[in-house]
């Protein structure tokens, strides 16, 4: 079954990094009540750099709940609750290797597009306090995928995923990723 684990969203955070003050949103939380899903992002939610995260092609970040077991044993003693990686959509049952480029999706009352794979930046780094973190993130395959909004919607933790199209010879995310 796909469904929803958690729903996760944060506002700009501060920090600084080798004595450059530098914003990032990758801090989210996750959140009890239903989120309105809007054309650019949830509510309560907000990207920080927009030349690099956010628009309408990467209004929604998904990661599977799959992955996590693999991070608790790689990253002992980190904290890694739902939305560590910066997700909006902690989800369970869609993973890279099976979800296309192009698959659109219903989840709670929004159909969401998949368009891409994350690509991380330094700031994943920062958030896990690891020089190494990127390499490894990106070396793990498990990359979280980013959503289009086509039709805004609210979601809520539990709500299943549907899966309502998918273009043909779509490529998965895992064929994107490389």
């Amino acid at each position: 079954m796909m469904k929803v684990i958690s729903v996760n969203v944060g506002r700009p955070h501060e920090f600084t990094i080798r004595g450059e003050i530098v914003v990032t949103s990758i801090f989210k939380d996750p959140v009890t009540e239903r989120v309105r899903i809007g054309a650019l992002n949830l509510d309560g939610d907000e990207q920080s750099d927009l030349t690099v995260h956010g628009g309408v092609n990467k209004a929604v970040y998904a990661y599977p709940s799959e992955h996590y077991a693999w991070w608790r044993e790689q990253l002992p003693g980190a904290e890694l609750g739902w939305g560590a990686f910066g997700e909006n959509l902690t989800i369970e049952g869609l993973i890279e290797s099976t979800t296309c480029i192009g698959d659109r999706l219903r989840i709670g009352t929004a159909e969401l597009v998949v368009t891409q794979p994350r690509q991380p930046c330094y700031k994943l780094a920062y958030k896990f306090g690891r020089e190494d973190m990127i390499k490894r993130f990106r070396q793990s395959g498990r990359s979280g995928f980013y959503l289009r909004v086509a039709r805004e919607g609210d979601v809520g933790a539990g709500d299943s995923i549907e899966l309502l199209s998918r273009p043909e010879g779509a490529p998965t995310v895992t064929d994107i990723l490389g």
